[in-house]
């Protein structure tokens, strides 16, 4: 099981979760942030920081987001388990669900 970062943070992109992650494993895309599914620990440590509510344990992502658990998970496809965001910084690349979206608005 794992933790899922969902539509809130498309184009927002807080970083408030990746200072709380114990484990470094909170990737930074161009658009979103994404959590690595094999590199989680499920501690929660990221879901109360995150200042829109977007980050969610994978059972309890709202339905209307629900395509969101594949882009975290198929955003490692082609990246891997590099042990580590801090070592590679940001990706910059995105899931095609996020590159499909309008720009959002930060707040």
């Amino acid at each position: 099981m794992t933790y899922v970062i969902a539509q809130p943070c498309v184009d927002l992109k807080d970083r408030a979760c990746i200072d709380e992650c114990p484990v470094d494993c909170i990737y930074e895309g161009d658009r979103m942030l994404y959590i690595h599914p094999d590199e989680c620990v499920d501690c929660g440590a990221c879901e109360p920081v995150c200042p829109v509510e977007a980050i969610f344990y994978e059972d309890d992502v709202p339905e209307e987001w629900a395509d969101y658990y594949n882009a975290n998970v198929e955003f490692f496809e082609e990246v891997g388990s590099p042990g580590g965001a801090a070592k590679i910084g940001v990706i910059h690349t995105d899931h095609a669900l996020i590159l499909a979206l309008p720009l959002q608005n930060a707040q």
